[in-house]
């Protein structure tokens, strides 16, 4: 196989560099890939002998249709890792010490620029026997023998946060894990007590809304919790303990099966890494608009700038702009259209694709 730099994250790229470079690959037992993205090409590393581990379920969704095994956790033991590098350090840091504390044999990291892959590699060189680093397509690449649990101390540590009634768990490297997203905090003032039967909260994060609406909302009879990110729906679970919720780890992106919903509410991501991605906001109102009856609501928050508005007129019915703030806007539409009118919408609309990424 020709690997070329059209590779989003042209790892494959550098591990055939590092492998020149005498890189030396155990000859058997398991080797883990922890967070690859879908889309990447995992060469030279033998098929059959990689294990896939990732919390993101669309990711995680494309290497099993790929053939590769897969994991939401890393349980070890293995003969080797690749870390590919996410833009937050904190996470970046705690994926470097289960790796190291699961590994037997080298470890090997490898990251875009973008993605603060240079600031990794000089924080590891103070503590391990890094290999010289080769450049490439963007990206670095190194490794080093594993140290065992000596890099026990960038293990992720959950956090608390507070509002004015109670406190909840994140996790570094979720979506608003040092605070409550201002954004989410404005919706959450607006949804209606009144709503009833069920609804959903797509990309519910650690579930700060859902709380928020259970509370608030004593006539729903379920609330569906669909996060993409399995770390983030564990602790929605330690934070929303209402028997009405029920919690789905799937892509927002792309409709629940025989889910019928009277009401969802969102405040859709619209970035992956650095790169902003509005159409993930556009891919969630049109799923939103498929699982709702012919009454339904949708609730959403959105970013000032972000151009959902014809979306949602497409989408649905009726649409009305409620009072947001100088930086968000708050819409409630109802009624979802649907075929005709809906696939005018994704004709229209760019290309979805899928990440938790940032929402503001």
């Amino acid at each position: 196989m020709t690997i070329s730099l059209t590779d989003p994250a042209p790892r494959a790229l550098r591990l055939e560099l590092a492998v020149e470079a005498g890189l030396a690959l155990p000859s058997s037992g398991t080797i883990a890939v922890f967070h690859p993205r879908a889309g990447e090409w995992l060469d030279p590393l033998p098929r059959e002998r990689v294990q896939i581990v990732t919390p993101h379920a669309p990711d995680h969704a494309a290497f099993v249709a790929q053939g590769y095994s897969c994991a939401q956790a890393a349980t070890g033991p293995y003969t080797a890792a690749l870390v590919c590098l996410p833009r937050s350090r904190s996470e970046a840091r705690d994926l470097l010490a289960q790796a190291a504390a699961l590994t037997d044999g080298p470890v090997i990291v490898d990251g875009q620029k973008t993605d603060g892959a240079d600031a990794l590699l000089r924080e590891l060189r103070d503590r391990v026997e890094l290999s010289e680093v080769i450049a490439k397509g963007h990206g670095k690449i190194a490794w080093f023998p594993s140290p065992g649990d000596t890099l026990g101390t960038w293990r992720a540590v959950a956090s608390d946060l507070s509002d004015d009634t109670r406190s909840y768990q994140t996790l570094p490297g979720l979506f608003s894990a040092d605070g409550i997203d201002a954004a989410s905090a404005l919706l959450a003032q607006m949804l209606p007590a009144g709503l009833k039967g069920q609804v959903a909260d797509m990309g519910a994060g650690w579930g700060y809304l859902s709380a928020q609406l259970l509370a608030k909302a004593p006539g729903i009879a379920a609330l569906h919790l669909i996060e993409s990110d399995a770390r983030a729906l564990g602790c929605a679970r330690l934070n929303v303990t209402d028997p009405r919720a029920q919690f789905h780890w799937a892509d927002a992106t792309n409709p629940l099966p025989r889910l019928p919903l009277d009401a969802v509410i969102m405040n859709p991501p619209f970035h992956q890494g650095r790169e902003a991605r509005p159409q993930l906001g556009v891919a969630f109102i049109q799923s939103a608009a498929k699982m709702l009856k012919p009454g339904g609501q949708l609730f959403i928050v959105a970013n000032r700038h972000l151009p959902y508005e014809t979306t949602l007129a497409a989408c649905f019915r009726k649409l009305t702009e409620e009072p947001g703030n100088a930086g968000f806007k708050l819409f409630v539409a109802e009624g979802p259209v649907r075929e005709l009118k809906a696939a005018k919408a994704r004709t229209a609309a760019p290309r979805a694709g899928h990440s938790k990424g940032r929402r503001a």
